[in-house]
């Protein structure tokens, strides 16, 4: 045989077998088509092989997802219905044993090799992308601030929800707690705290300037003040976990307080207070509203005359029989899990403890 017409031919039937394997794939493999069912009632199709997530994203419904589905944050939680696969390593770090049990996956680790039905949140499906020009910056402590957006366009949520602020130039998404007044449709507001070693809030904190645009999405949570209840309140935060406690306070306000509430705000010393008197006016023109900041670890130099200690200790101090309360927290997961085990000695049902851990 001619030499030459050797690797020709071996070329010729390479080329066919790929031929045939893409042709296969596309029929019976990944390039099929698939179809993801969303609450029941809402179906898209997608080819092709990828995360649930991005092709949720893909078709327009957002699930939460703080670190752009590296599996390190656990917020894009969604349940598999009828199809309980064992979730990967990456994801059981984020899931408790009863979610699991559910069928609770990380979207971002789950690949659609054929037809699934999943449930999400109904508050997902109102989540949309958005930009936000900033128009106001405002250093609130040594390592907090207060940003200002300018939506040209309405963003309705509910006061406790969050949104995600995009990266720009990184593929990067972060979530914060909505800070400001739910009335107010065009200037959404968060407060964030500058984390050592967080590119997200490096950014915020030594980049972002007044005139700046940025990819907001959201609304995000089912964690918002329930409006139906006439339970007494308690809120429990520290460091920027004020943010969406003071958006509760504003619909609260606007209510003229008609519950009682008490908040508890948590922090190390007096530079990491802020809008202290702010709250503390509220509580002189509300009689039914009560603010209680205390400090961890004062200086000598804070002439601090308040409560001290741990927040946990200073909530197990104030308060008595919480049965027939409810509660909104918003902290490290840390704080939060603290918090949850002093309500319940106190007798506060789970179902009235409400927080979002991100």
């Amino acid at each position: 045989m001619d030499p030459i017409a050797t690797p020709i031919i071996l070329i010729s039937v390479l080329m066919i077998v790929t031929l045939l394997v893409i042709l296969v794939d596309k029929f019976l493999g990944s390039g099929g088509e698939r179809k993801i069912t969303v609450n029941k009632d809402n179906v898209i199709t997608i080819t092709g092989d990828e995360t649930a997530l991005n092709a949720l994203t893909n078709n327009k419904i957002f699930l939460p997802s703080s670190c752009g589905g590296k599996a390190t944050c656990g917020t894009c939680k969604f349940r598999l219905v009828d199809w309980h696969e064992a979730p990967k390593a990456t994801e059981v770090p984020f899931l408790s044993k009863a979610e699991i049990e559910e069928g609770i996956r990380l979207s971002c680790q789950v690949k659609v090799t054929s037809d699934i039905e999943i449930e999400v949140p109904s508050s997902i499906l109102n989540a949309k992308p958005f930009y936000g020009k900033v128009v106001e910056i405002e250093d609130l402590t040594h390592d907090i601030k207060r940003v200002k957006f300018e939506m040209d366009v309405d963003f309705v949520f509910k006061p406790g929800q969050y949104l995600q602020i995009e990266v720009p130039g990184i593929e990067t998404t972060r979530a914060y707690s909505i800070a400001s007044n739910s009335k107010d449709l065009r200037h959404p507001e968060v407060i964030i705290r500058l984390v050592p070693g967080g590119v997200a809030t490096k950014f915020i904190h030594k980049a972002l300037i007044i005139g700046d645009t940025l990819k907001i999405t959201g609304p995000f949570g089912d964690f918002y003040l329930h409006e139906e209840s006439t339970r007494p309140i308690i809120m429990i935060a520290g460091g920027s976990g004020k943010a969406p406690i003071r958006s509760i306070i504003y619909k609260l306000m606007e209510k003229d307080i008609p519950r009682k509430a008490t908040y508890f705000f948590g922090a190390r010393t007096k530079k990491d207070l802020y809008y202290t008197d702010y709250f503390l006016d509220i509580a002189k023109m509300y009689p039914n509203f009560k603010y209680i900041p205390a400090l961890s670890t004062p200086l000598p130099e804070d002439n601090w005359t308040l409560d001290v200690g741990l927040i946990t200790d200073v909530v197990r101090r104030y308060t008595d029989d919480l049965s027939g309360h409810e509660a909104y927290l918003c902290g490290s997961p840390g704080m939060i899990d603290a918090c949850i085990k002093v309500l319940k000695e106190k007798g506060m049902p789970d179902e009235f403890i409400y927080f979002d851990k991100f």
